[in-house]
């Protein structure tokens, strides 16, 4: 059994600058050992400790899809030193990557249903996954309609813009792109902030209808109204939440909200299930 504080040795193959201001970018990573790779068996919605030798760790979300084989993609924000540092590292550079860990969007339950995916800002490397995940030609029989609302303060801070345009083309996702403010004149999607989008281009509620979120606080703050709204019970929304995680594995107490460790129990809850949690987000 794979010791769950050792990393696995992996080498940058490509590194691509999502946003105009430089502060994303995305890392592909190769495991330097096939049976490693083997080994890495990870689903939609789960997150991994990035480890740099002398810096330290950062838990990111898996942002590649299980159905893409031989490689893990990560987006990373530039915030701290370990993100910071790894900004600065080059293509053919060796680090480790320790998961995968936490849970996973619930796709036993999600199938055979409506999926409604809603992101903002750099949050969207899960949901690039899950949609990734629910294109593949052997998963898309699986899911009822797909609705994404996905928004970035302007247009130069949407990520995966190649992918988003050619979703856009496709007759079997429905495609709701926005940006706070179009500082673009060819700008040609909408314009608000994500919960306004929602109220407007979410399809009602149902049984067979859910709701996938992962963004900033303050739009989970004003999208869960707009959900509330629209119909949608609280077992039917699904958040995946941040918090100031360490280890990874529930050890050491850093991220629990009540009895609940976001990095072990999480980060992927029902909002019924937080719903019983202290008020906490």
């Amino acid at each position: 059994m794979q010791n769950p504080y050792l990393p696995y040795p992996v080498r940058i193959a490509e590194i691509i600058t999502e946003t105009e201001d430089k502060n994303l970018k995305t890392f592909k990573f190769t495991f330097l050992k096939k049976e490693d790779e083997e080994n890495f068996k990870y689903r939609s919605g789960q997150f991994s400790e990035l480890s740099v030798t002398g810096k330290g760790e950062i838990p990111i979300g898996i942002a590649s899809s299980p159905t893409e084989k031989g490689f893990l993609k990560f987006t990373v924000n530039k915030v701290g030193l370990v993100s910071s540092h790894l900004h600065t590292m080059k293509v053919g550079d060796i680090m480790g990557i320790r998961g995968p860990m936490g849970n996973s969007y619930p796709w036993d339950i999600l199938e055979g249903k409506n999926v409604v995916i809603i992101g903002g800002g750099f949050a969207f490397t899960t949901l690039r996954s899950s949609i990734i995940y629910m294109l593949n030609p052997e998963n898309r029989p699986k899911f009822k309609e797909i609705n994404v609302i996905y928004g970035a303060r302007t247009p130069g801070m949407l990520l995966y813009k190649e992918e988003l345009a050619s979703w856009e083309k496709r007759d079997d996702i429905k495609m709701h792109i926005t940006v706070d403010a179009a500082n673009d004149p060819n700008w040609k999607y909408n314009v608000g902030f994500v919960p306004t989008i929602t109220e407007k281009k979410a399809p009602p509620a149902d049984k067979d209808t859910y709701a996938i979120i992962c963004g900033p606080p303050i739009m989970i703050k004003f999208t869960q109204p707009v959900l509330d709204k629209l119909g949608y019970t609280h077992d039917h929304i699904i958040m995946s939440l941040e918090n100031r995680m360490k280890c990874g594995i529930g050890m050491c107490g850093r991220c629990n909200i009540g009895k609940e460790f976001v990095c072990k129990d999480g980060p992927v809850f029902t909002l019924a299930e937080l719903n019983k949690t202290p008020k906490e987000y």
